[in-house]
């Protein structure tokens, strides 16, 4: 794989996604540059450290000065109390495209999720184009990510992909993410086109594998390239073995979101 970029910034580097694509993301760049609130550690000269809160707007500045794009995983990553979410995913978010816009990055890869459309059903086919249904506070605020990275491009010319990501993880953990499910290397071949494509504007698109169960048409993502090379389908025997079938009368196997759609702010559930 060719490197697009001399110097990457990727936050939310300490979280479970962010441990992943760190070593594959060497791939892409000459130098990491990784961020987070919790403590990490540059294992070797190829990386740069930054540690802080994405509220803080100095700090967000520093962090993306002479960064050539940008991987955003950093924030909450599920359903809470509003206002941690508030803090890391809205006025976060804000203080990054701003230090963006002022910095001249040009890119940024932003970890949206497929909770800005939860409440839509598990019966339906639908492409980003359809209107946002988010099914949890979570949902909203990447909703609200995706609203401004748009304006932010409308504005000021400054390129977005926006990746609605499914359910990333070694391998599916139930019958809902035989159709959600993303690998680690599909997820890292979707942000190496997204860094790699000449032109994306603004472009919003559905993070999952070759699944043959899918609730997303996802032909909006050609334009850059992505081609999945793996599939939830060869977990669906043991899936179907470890699991029950669902009832069709709970809401949690009708609408696209999963357990999101009745988790209250308090709440925890992996994607």
């Amino acid at each position: 794989m060719a490197r697009t970029h001399h110097r990457l910034l990727l936050t939310g580097a300490a979280g479970g996604l962010g441990r992943e694509l760190r070593p594959l993301l060497k791939a892409n760049c000459s130098v990491l540059r990784l961020s987070d609130i919790a403590n990490i550690e540059a294992t070797e000269s190829s990386e740069e450290v930054t540690i802080g809160d994405l509220s803080n707007a100095s700090f967000v500045s520093a962090m993306v000065k002479d960064v050539d794009a940008v991987v955003h995983l950093g924030g909450v990553s599920v359903e809470g109390p509003f206002g941690p979410i508030l803090q890391a995913n809205i006025l976060g978010l804000y203080n990054l495209y701003e230090a963006c816009r002022s910095e001249g990055v040009k890119r940024v890869i932003f970890a949206s999720s497929n909770h800005v459309t939860g409440f839509y059903k598990q019966s339906e086919t639908i492409t980003p184009a359809h209107p946002p249904r988010p099914d949890s506070l979570y949902g909203v605020s990447k909703a609200f990510g995706e609203d401004l990275s748009r304006f932010y491009f409308d504005r000021y010319g400054m390129e977005t992909v926006c990746i609605r990501i499914g359910s990333s993880f070694a391998k599916p953990k139930d019958r809902r993410m035989l159709a959600t499910w993303l690998s680690f290397n599909d997820l890292h071949r979707l942000i190496s086109a997204c860094l790699s494509a000449p032109v994306v504007g603004h472009s919003i698109v559905y993070g999952a594998s070759n699944n043959s169960v899918s609730w997303w048409d996802n032909s909006a993502a050609r334009h850059l390239g992505f081609v999945p090379q793996d599939s939830a389908d060869v977990f669906e025997e043991d899936i179907f073995a470890e699991t029950q079938a669902p009832d069709i009368n709970d809401p949690v196997a009708q609408f696209q979101g999963g357990g999101y759609v009745v988790l209250g702010p308090q709440g925890f559930i992996e994607d």
